[in-house]
């Protein structure tokens, strides 16, 4: 098992951060000897993907402060480094902190194998599936990304519009409906080339939580991953979402932390 572990987190590492792709249009990955970041608009996630596992630790506080030197120079007030349990140094986490930036809620990292996941979709009654297709099923995805997280989701229905209308082929939007109500949404994002294909999103209205409309979301991206011939799916899981991901046969494979960086505004004299 272990084995397993660490070939999956390497071909990971290479194929979704160190050789990462634009995640969305009109975004670009930049790559130097030290990191591999992301870098668009203020709408768009600006970042580190990767960084060298040999960076020398005496280096690393040059690193970090040439990153917000990068971002800020572009005009970004605020941006992420992404890091995850097994990053090297081993000090890397105690760096960021200290160049200034916040770490968030840490996520675990977890993949499937596509074939060994079920695809059989089963639903409650009275709920029905719908791809999400338009300007129109971007709204009830947000609306129900709200429902079921509490939190604005103005960013959503900016990246949901911008991959419908750029990348439609590499973008799984899908919605779990009752009646004309969106109860629970998710989206699969896809890179060819590569083994894997992301779930992100998943969240359900509390009222109907408990019934199966989660597991229903996977099988269903799961199958068309399966269609697609990637052989992973991979989640960035949180602790509600990680048992049930457990229980359907995906893998702990690292934790990431999310170290976010903001600008401190200016004090005008």
């Amino acid at each position: 098992m272990n084995s397993d572990r660490e070939a999956l987190t390497a071909l990971f590492d290479r194929e979704l951060r160190e050789r990462a792709r634009p995640d969305s249009p009109g975004v670009r990955v930049e790559r130097t000897a030290d990191v591999v970041r992301q870098v668009g608009a203020g709408d768009d996630w600006n970042g580190v993907v990767w960084s060298a596992p040999d960076i020398d630790p005496a280096r690393v506080d040059a690193v970090i402060a040439s990153q917000v030197d990068h971002f800020t120079a572009l005009g970004h007030t605020e941006f992420e480094w992404k890091l995850y349990a097994h990053d090297r140094p081993a000090c890397l986490a105690e760096r960021l902190l200290a160049g200034g930036f916040e770490a968030q809620e840490p996520e675990t990292v977890m993949v499937a194998r596509v074939a060994d996941l079920s695809a059989a979709v089963e639903l409650p009654e009275g709920v029905r599936l719908r791809r999400v297709r338009d300007a129109d099923d971007v709204e009830l995805m947000a609306r129900a990304h709200e429902r079921a997280f509490g939190s604005d989701a103005s960013w959503l229905r900016h990246r949901a519009s911008t991959l419908l209308a750029g990348d439609p082929d590499g973008f799984v939007g899908v919605l779990a409906m009752a009646g004309d109500e969106p109860v629970s949404s998710a989206r699969m994002e896809t890179c060819p080339g590569t083994a894997f294909a992301g779930l992100w999103g998943g969240g359900t209205a509390p009222q109907w939580r408990g019934r199966g409309i989660y597991r229903a979301l996977v099988a269903h991206r799961a199958r068309i991953a399966a269609e697609r011939g990637f052989g992973f799916l991979q989640v960035d899981a949180s602790e509600q979402s990680r048992p049930i991901l457990r229980r359907l046969g995906f893998l702990d494979l690292s934790t990431t932390t999310p170290f976010v960086f903001r600008a401190r505004p200016h004090r005008s004299h």
